[in-house]
């Protein structure tokens, strides 16, 4: 009789968090953001100063400090919520600002058909 258990999970429903709820993809797509939002900032802010590798530290610093800012956030949007939340709101927010399509119905109300009185009737085969 083997007494070797598994410590890893075989199946997964979701990406396991990492870092203040947010998933390594999460984590990934933030830094990527973040950095190309930080890098030409503070390399600008640096080479007006006199001292452009000063940029690279004053970017460092910001991108540490906006990660954990935003990884908050999100953890405060994704709390009680089912997973894929914030994406589906984020398309949809954008499809109201008229920069996304989403493909989902966003319309309520009453629906018709889409028929009026004097549309023909097509011919039943016997």
């Amino acid at each position: 009789m083997s007494n070797d258990h598994e410590i890893l999970a075989d199946r997964l429903n979701a990406e396991p968090a990492i870092f203040k709820g947010c998933s390594s993809s999460e984590l990934g797509m933030i830094v990527g953001l973040v950095i190309v939002i930080w890098l030409p900032l503070s390399l600008l802010l640096a080479w007006l100063l006199g001292a452009i590798t000063m940029g690279f530290g004053i970017a460092g610093v910001g991108v540490v400090a906006t990660v954990v800012v935003l990884a908050t956030l999100f953890q405060r949007i994704k709390r009680g919520r089912p997973g894929g939340y914030y994406q589906q709101w984020l398309r949809i927010r954008l499809q109201t600002m008229g920069l996304y399509r989403t493909p989902w119905v966003l319309r309520s109300g009453s629906w018709d058909i889409g028929r009026t009185h004097y549309a023909p009737l097509p011919t039943r085969n016997r």
